[in-house]
């Protein structure tokens, strides 16, 4: 009697935890969202943005951007950025992000790049209208030869509607 009152107690309190650990506003749903992205970089030309093409995996299949600011910093690198995302289903988003470019000691133009996206709510589309939200990647980005900038990175978070 006791193990099956204990196990109940048990069983209270998590759910009790699980129903509070994820706060959400009455009638939002959210959605995790997460993948692989392996972008190319093209240099349009002194005074104008890098253009960023990908293709992606994951929850999201498509994706474009531009670099429209740059600053060297005591470890690399920031940047401003904006993206437009897309996925097979006609949902679309854009997001306004900050880079964080780390140089890789020893490898020259190779960087460790942190990006935090921020999801532009009056700019989304289709099944994904509404969506708001952050979301982060990681990864790693070859920028040693302005014909043939490369990278590889991993997204992951959450977005609600």
């Amino acid at each position: 009697m006791l193990r099956k009152l204990g196990y109940g107690l048990i069983l209270a309190a998590a759910t009790t935890l699980a129903d509070t650990s994820g706060v959400q506003a009455a009638g939002e749903s959210c959605e995790a969202i997460g993948g692989v992205a392996i972008p190319n970089f093209f240099a349009e030309g002194e005074g104008q943005p890098v253009i960023i093409s990908a293709r992606l995996t994951g929850s999201v299949q498509t994706a474009a951007g531009k670099i429209t600011a740059q600053r060297e910093t005591a470890t690399g690198l920031e940047m401003d950025m904006v993206h437009y995302f897309g996925r097979d289903d006609g949902g679309a988003f854009q997001t306004k992000d900050l880079g964080i470019l780390t140089a890789v000691p020893g490898k020259p133009g190779r960087y460790m790049i942190e990006i935090t996206y921020h999801i532009q709510e009056d700019v989304t589309r289709g099944t994904l209208k509404g969506a708001k939200g952050t979301f982060n990647s990681y990864g790693l980005v070859d920028l040693r030869n302005p014909d043939n900038m490369v990278g590889l990175v991993r997204y992951t978070g959450e977005i609600c509607k």
